[in-house]
Protein backbone atom coordinates (compact mmCIF):
# COMPACT_ATOMS: atom_id res chain seq x y z
CA UNK A 1 0.00 0.00 0.00
CA UNK A 2 1.53 3.31 -0.87
CA UNK A 3 1.41 5.81 1.99
CA UNK A 4 0.46 9.30 2.13
CA UNK A 5 2.45 11.75 0.57
CA UNK A 6 3.49 14.79 2.70
CA UNK A 7 1.26 17.64 0.84
CA UNK A 8 -1.33 14.85 1.80
CA UNK A 9 -0.47 15.20 5.71
CA UNK A 10 -0.33 18.99 5.24
CA UNK A 11 -3.61 18.95 3.64
CA UNK A 12 -5.05 16.92 6.51
CA UNK A 13 -3.62 19.41 8.96
CA UNK A 14 -4.85 22.46 6.71
CA UNK A 15 -8.76 20.96 6.98
CA UNK A 16 -8.85 19.92 10.46
CA UNK A 17 -7.15 23.60 11.05
CA UNK A 18 -9.91 25.04 9.41
CA UNK A 19 -12.45 23.58 11.20
CA UNK A 20 -11.06 23.76 14.89
CA UNK A 21 -10.57 27.30 14.35
CA UNK A 22 -14.29 28.14 12.53
CA UNK A 23 -15.80 26.10 15.90
CA UNK A 24 -13.63 28.42 17.99
CA UNK A 25 -14.21 31.85 16.31
CA UNK A 26 -18.08 31.20 16.11
CA UNK A 27 -18.41 30.03 19.61
CA UNK A 28 -15.87 30.90 21.50
CA UNK A 29 -13.49 33.65 20.27
CA UNK A 30 -14.24 37.73 21.09
CA UNK A 31 -16.16 37.99 18.11
CA UNK A 32 -18.81 35.65 18.06
CA UNK A 33 -20.99 37.97 19.51
CA UNK A 34 -21.01 39.37 16.06
CA UNK A 35 -22.10 35.75 14.73
CA UNK A 36 -25.58 34.50 13.28
CA UNK A 37 -25.26 32.23 15.76
CA UNK A 38 -24.96 34.20 19.36
CA UNK A 39 -27.76 36.33 17.78
CA UNK A 40 -29.88 33.51 17.21
CA UNK A 41 -28.74 32.61 20.96
CA UNK A 42 -30.30 35.64 21.77
CA UNK A 43 -33.45 35.40 20.08
CA UNK A 44 -34.01 32.13 21.30
CA UNK A 45 -33.94 33.18 24.83
CA UNK A 46 -36.35 35.96 23.96
CA UNK A 47 -38.62 33.22 22.80
CA UNK A 48 -38.77 31.52 26.08
CA UNK A 49 -39.54 34.78 28.07
CA UNK A 50 -41.82 35.73 25.69
CA UNK A 51 -43.44 31.78 26.14
CA UNK A 52 -43.60 32.39 30.08
CA UNK A 53 -45.98 35.65 29.58
CA UNK A 54 -48.72 33.32 27.15
CA UNK A 55 -51.09 31.69 28.83
CA UNK A 56 -51.65 29.55 25.68
CA UNK A 57 -48.64 27.69 24.67
CA UNK A 58 -49.80 25.70 21.73
CA UNK A 59 -47.07 27.81 19.44
CA UNK A 60 -44.25 27.25 21.23
CA UNK A 61 -45.11 23.34 21.36
CA UNK A 62 -45.32 23.40 17.63
CA UNK A 63 -41.84 25.63 17.49
CA UNK A 64 -40.32 22.63 19.30
CA UNK A 65 -41.69 19.66 17.33
CA UNK A 66 -40.14 21.69 14.23
CA UNK A 67 -37.05 22.15 15.69
CA UNK A 68 -36.95 18.21 16.68
CA UNK A 69 -38.40 17.16 13.35
CA UNK A 70 -35.34 19.28 11.70
CA UNK A 71 -32.74 17.50 14.13
CA UNK A 72 -34.35 14.09 13.96
CA UNK A 73 -33.86 14.60 10.03
CA UNK A 74 -30.43 15.08 9.56
CA UNK A 75 -29.54 12.15 12.19
CA UNK A 76 -31.53 10.50 10.22
CA UNK A 77 -29.51 11.45 7.06
CA UNK A 78 -26.06 10.95 8.92
CA UNK A 79 -26.76 7.07 9.06
CA UNK A 80 -27.95 7.75 5.73
CA UNK A 81 -24.12 9.07 4.68
CA UNK A 82 -22.43 6.47 6.93
CA UNK A 83 -24.20 3.91 5.07
CA UNK A 84 -23.34 5.30 1.54
CA UNK A 85 -19.85 5.51 2.49
CA UNK A 86 -19.71 1.63 3.36
CA UNK A 87 -20.85 0.99 -0.09
CA UNK A 88 -18.14 3.06 -1.33
CA UNK A 89 -15.91 0.57 0.46
CA UNK A 90 -17.19 -1.89 -1.39
CA UNK A 91 -16.87 -1.13 -4.65
CA UNK A 92 -13.48 0.14 -4.07
CA UNK A 93 -12.08 -1.47 -7.31
CA UNK A 94 -14.79 0.18 -9.72
CA UNK A 95 -14.23 3.76 -7.86
CA UNK A 96 -10.54 3.21 -8.61
CA UNK A 97 -11.18 2.39 -12.41
CA UNK A 98 -13.18 5.59 -12.37
CA UNK A 99 -10.40 7.78 -10.80
CA UNK A 100 -8.06 6.38 -13.10
CA UNK A 101 -9.98 7.36 -16.18
CA UNK A 102 -10.58 11.10 -15.00
CA UNK A 103 -8.53 13.82 -17.20
CA UNK A 104 -6.86 14.81 -14.24
CA UNK A 105 -4.36 12.03 -13.32
CA UNK A 106 -4.75 11.00 -9.56
CA UNK A 107 -2.29 8.06 -8.18
CA UNK A 108 -4.80 6.14 -5.95
CA UNK A 109 -3.99 2.91 -4.48
CA UNK A 110 -6.85 0.74 -2.30
CA UNK A 111 -5.65 1.12 0.89
CA UNK A 112 -5.52 5.27 0.04
CA UNK A 113 -8.86 5.37 -1.35
CA UNK A 114 -10.44 3.33 1.83
CA UNK A 115 -8.29 5.47 4.43
CA UNK A 116 -9.86 8.47 3.01
CA UNK A 117 -13.61 7.24 2.84
CA UNK A 118 -12.58 6.01 6.53
CA UNK A 119 -12.08 9.71 7.43
CA UNK A 120 -15.64 10.40 5.40
CA UNK A 121 -17.50 8.19 7.15
CA UNK A 122 -15.80 9.47 11.02
CA UNK A 123 -16.84 12.51 10.02
CA UNK A 124 -20.32 11.61 9.28
CA UNK A 125 -20.42 9.96 12.68
CA UNK A 126 -19.56 12.39 14.65
CA UNK A 127 -22.20 14.41 13.34
CA UNK A 128 -24.90 11.84 14.17
CA UNK A 129 -23.61 11.95 17.68
CA UNK A 130 -24.29 15.47 17.76
CA UNK A 131 -27.58 15.35 15.94
CA UNK A 132 -28.84 12.53 18.08
CA UNK A 133 -27.56 14.36 21.61
CA UNK A 134 -29.23 17.53 20.25
CA UNK A 135 -31.97 15.58 19.80
CA UNK A 136 -32.40 14.58 23.17
CA UNK A 137 -31.39 17.60 24.78
CA UNK A 138 -34.30 19.49 22.42
CA UNK A 139 -36.81 16.56 24.42
CA UNK A 140 -35.35 17.72 27.44
CA UNK A 141 -36.26 21.82 26.45
CA UNK A 142 -39.49 20.80 25.71
CA UNK A 143 -40.17 19.15 29.38
CA UNK A 144 -38.55 22.46 30.67
CA UNK A 145 -40.68 24.29 29.22
CA UNK A 146 -43.73 22.64 30.09
CA UNK A 147 -42.39 22.45 33.75
CA UNK A 148 -42.30 26.68 33.28
CA UNK A 149 -45.07 27.82 35.73
CA UNK A 150 -48.49 29.67 34.66
CA UNK A 151 -48.19 33.60 33.78
CA UNK A 152 -49.96 34.56 36.87
CA UNK A 153 -46.24 33.36 38.28
CA UNK A 154 -44.61 36.62 36.56
CA UNK A 155 -41.88 38.22 38.29
CA UNK A 156 -41.17 35.30 40.77
CA UNK A 157 -37.71 33.88 41.67
CA UNK A 158 -39.84 30.46 40.38
CA UNK A 159 -40.49 31.69 37.16
CA UNK A 160 -37.05 32.89 36.73
CA UNK A 161 -35.68 30.17 37.19
CA UNK A 162 -37.69 28.25 34.97
CA UNK A 163 -37.23 30.34 32.15
CA UNK A 164 -33.55 30.16 32.72
CA UNK A 165 -33.37 26.42 32.75
CA UNK A 166 -35.80 26.46 29.30
CA UNK A 167 -33.32 28.92 27.47
CA UNK A 168 -30.14 27.19 28.61
CA UNK A 169 -31.28 23.96 27.44
CA UNK A 170 -32.79 25.62 23.99
CA UNK A 171 -29.24 26.60 23.70
CA UNK A 172 -27.64 24.20 24.37
CA UNK A 173 -29.62 21.84 22.02
CA UNK A 174 -28.89 24.31 19.10
CA UNK A 175 -25.37 24.55 19.90
CA UNK A 176 -24.98 20.56 19.42
CA UNK A 177 -27.20 20.88 15.91
CA UNK A 178 -24.74 23.46 14.72
CA UNK A 179 -22.11 21.44 15.48
CA UNK A 180 -23.46 18.47 13.65
CA UNK A 181 -24.59 20.73 10.59
CA UNK A 182 -21.23 22.99 10.85
CA UNK A 183 -19.49 18.75 10.65
CA UNK A 184 -21.89 18.44 7.14
CA UNK A 185 -20.38 20.78 5.73
CA UNK A 186 -16.74 20.77 6.40
CA UNK A 187 -17.35 16.98 4.77
CA UNK A 188 -18.29 18.51 1.49
CA UNK A 189 -14.63 20.01 1.22
CA UNK A 190 -13.47 17.05 2.74
CA UNK A 191 -14.43 15.27 -0.76
CA UNK A 192 -12.11 17.33 -2.39
CA UNK A 193 -9.33 15.26 -0.80
CA UNK A 194 -10.38 12.30 -2.96
CA UNK A 195 -8.86 14.30 -5.91
CA UNK A 196 -5.40 15.24 -4.68
CA UNK A 197 -4.36 17.24 -1.36
CA UNK A 198 -4.35 20.34 -2.84
CA UNK A 199 -8.52 20.19 -3.89
CA UNK A 200 -8.43 19.54 -0.29
CA UNK A 201 -7.53 23.09 0.57
CA UNK A 202 -9.54 24.35 -1.69
CA UNK A 203 -12.43 22.79 -0.50
CA UNK A 204 -11.55 23.26 2.67
CA UNK A 205 -11.19 27.09 2.87
CA UNK A 206 -14.10 27.43 0.24
CA UNK A 207 -16.27 25.77 2.97
CA UNK A 208 -14.39 28.28 5.26
CA UNK A 209 -15.16 31.51 3.61
CA UNK A 210 -18.81 30.47 2.78
CA UNK A 211 -19.77 29.80 6.61
CA UNK A 212 -17.74 33.06 8.25
CA UNK A 213 -20.05 34.91 5.27
CA UNK A 214 -22.95 33.63 6.76
CA UNK A 215 -22.14 33.75 10.38
CA UNK A 216 -21.07 37.32 10.18
CA UNK A 217 -21.83 38.62 6.65
CA UNK A 218 -25.21 37.61 5.70
CA UNK A 219 -28.87 39.20 5.25
CA UNK A 220 -29.87 36.82 8.25
CA UNK A 221 -27.34 38.20 10.56
CA UNK A 222 -28.61 41.54 9.33
CA UNK A 223 -31.95 40.26 9.87
CA UNK A 224 -31.78 39.70 13.27
CA UNK A 225 -29.63 41.96 14.87
CA UNK A 226 -30.90 45.31 16.21
CA UNK A 227 -31.24 48.34 12.82
CA UNK A 228 -28.69 51.47 13.47
CA UNK A 229 -30.02 54.53 13.88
Amino acid sequence: MSSFTTLDLIAVGWFLGVWLFLSWLTEFSPFRTFSLTFSMNGARRDWIERMAERELRMIDTSIMAGLQNGTAFFASTSLLAIGGCFALLNSTDRVIEVFQELPYVVAVSRGIYEAKVLGLIVIYAYAFFKFGWAYRVFNYASILIGAVPMRDKAGTAEMRRAVDRAATMTVLAGRHFNRGLRAFFMSIGYLGWFLGPVPLVAGASFVFIVLIRRQFFSDSRAAVTEPQE
